[in-house]
């Protein structure tokens, strides 16, 4: 049976983002983490070796599936930044405001902080969480 890679786990996210080699990466990882916690609510935590995420859901597939999730959450990798923002359709529309990135799936991706507006950031992350609370509402 297939085994879940990233799971949430009792590491230290100051540790975690105080081992961050690149200062302004850092800075914006802090930065990063108030947004998201101010905005979500929920206290960070460590989701295999460098997702950082706020909040969880349960999901299960069609094909039978499923496993566990953070609802929201962010990691400051070396080339970009990943920001986790589920794939709801909604979001195309507020990305257009969003400030230079580039997407995937269920991921959006950024140079740094301040390439983005933190209010659109926001508004994102709060639309993740209704979108997958929608989805999942037995959580």
């Amino acid at each position: 049976m297939y085994e879940l890679k990233t799971k949430e786990n009792d590491g230290d996210v100051i540790e975690f983002i105080e081992a961050i080699d690149h200062p302004k990466k850092r800075q914006d990882a802090y930065r990063l983490l108030d947004v998201f916690t101010e905005t979500t609510g929920y206290p960070a935590k460590m989701w295999g070796p460098s997702i950082i995420g706020f909040g969880r859901y349960h999901y299960r597939y069609k094909s039978g599936h499923e496993g566990d999730a953070p609802l929201v959450g962010f990691s400051p990798r070396k080339a970009k930044i990943s920001l986790y923002l589920a794939g709801d359709p909604k979001t195309s529309a507020l990305l257009e405001g969003f400030g230079k990135h580039t997407r995937g799936k269920a991921c959006v991706y950024v140079n740094k902080v301040e390439d983005i507006d933190l209010d659109v950031l926001k508004q994102l992350i709060r639309q993740t969480v209704a979108f997958l609370g929608d989805q999942y509402p037995d959580q």
